[in-house]
């Protein structure tokens, strides 16, 4: 071989071998876990909903309890049309959590009945919210313990049914703040309730997701991946102003919390979630292919 010819296969091989480090370090960040859509965006046409998922690659669904109006009379019904799109009941939005003591029985009953219908579903697990954030004071110590233990009651009976029920961190309810979660998941008995942290809402609330990802990781039970804008073209001194918008298009490092969610070898489910289309110009559809995108081009995920 000439040393011209042997320089240019030494530099060719350089470049091989360069390349494929870089396309296994790549991936290397990429988490192995589940990736799963929200039917909210699709303002409760579920049908519709799982349609377009289906096309776009995802592997899973969120239905909201809208679905249990409709279908607890044809679980069947329902079942086969998540099977025939291919996919999987990821998590269900069960609702509102009373903290009120003469409400408790009733609204353990109520969550309850909707794992027994997740679980005729195939599914396994149940997101809990509440409705009763104070609106005039912070919330005290005492209702935000009082929101766990109803969970941790909702918790215990669900998983007689096999299915696992969590807690969803959220705007304008208790939980609102990083302070506050803090306060919740340290009372929640990790035995029947778990995280499911929405890396949006943490970040309104003045959170640092990526962080939140560490803390929590011995207790996240599933993800909501999730982008919002603050503040707002049209109100910009407002701070307080937000709206949820598509992957990559909001404040949210959502790279940070994928290469913490990497860290942690977290394997669960992700479901990507935006409560409505942000742009009257735009479909559910566009939407989604927005932060589809993003997944394959910024995270390197392949959908």
């Amino acid at each position: 071989m000439s040393e011209i010819s042997r320089r240019d296969f030494l530099y060719q091989a350089g470049l091989l071998a360069s390349a494929s480090l870089f396309s296994f370090e790549s991936q290397a960040k990429v988490p192995n876990l589940q990736l799963a859509y929200s039917a909210i965006t699709w303002g409760g046409k579920d049908l519709d909903a799982m349609k377009d998922i289906t096309s776009l690659g995802f592997k899973g669904v969120q239905l909201r309890a809208n679905a249990y109006d409709t279908y607890k009379t044809k679980v069947q019904e329902l079942k086969e049309v998540i099977a025939s799109n291919s996919l999987s009941l990821a998590m269900f939005s069960s609702g509102n959590v009373e903290i009120d003591p003469a409400k408790e029985a009733s609204t353990i009953d109520y969550h309850v009945a909707h794992a027994s219908f997740v679980k005729a579903l195939g599914g396994n697990a149940i997101q809990l919210t509440n409705s009763v954030r104070p609106k005039d004071r912070l919330p005290t110590t005492e209702e935000l313990k009082r929101l766990a233990f109803v969970m941790n009651e909702i918790g215990k009976q669900t998983a007689d049914l096999g299915v696992q029920a969590v807690y969803h961190n959220h705007m304008h309810q208790l939980g609102e703040t990083p302070e506050e979660v803090d306060i919740i998941v340290q009372a929640m008995n990790p035995k029947y309730m778990k995280l499911l942290l929405d890396v949006a809402h943490y970040h309104q609330g003045g959170g640092i997701p990526a962080k939140a990802v560490l803390q929590y990781k011995d207790i996240i039970g599933a993800l909501h991946i999730k982008d919002v804008k603050s503040p707002l073209a049209d109100k910009p001194n407002d701070p307080k102003a937000y709206k949820f918008v598509e992957l990559g298009q909001g404040n949210v490092d959502l790279k940070a919390v994928f290469d913490n969610l990497q860290k942690i070898k977290y394997n669960k489910w992700a479901i990507v979630e935006l409560d409505g289309v942000p742009e009257k110009t735009r479909t559910p559809l566009q939407s989604a292919e927005i932060s589809k995108a993003f997944l394959k081009d910024t995270i390197g995920f392949k959908i």
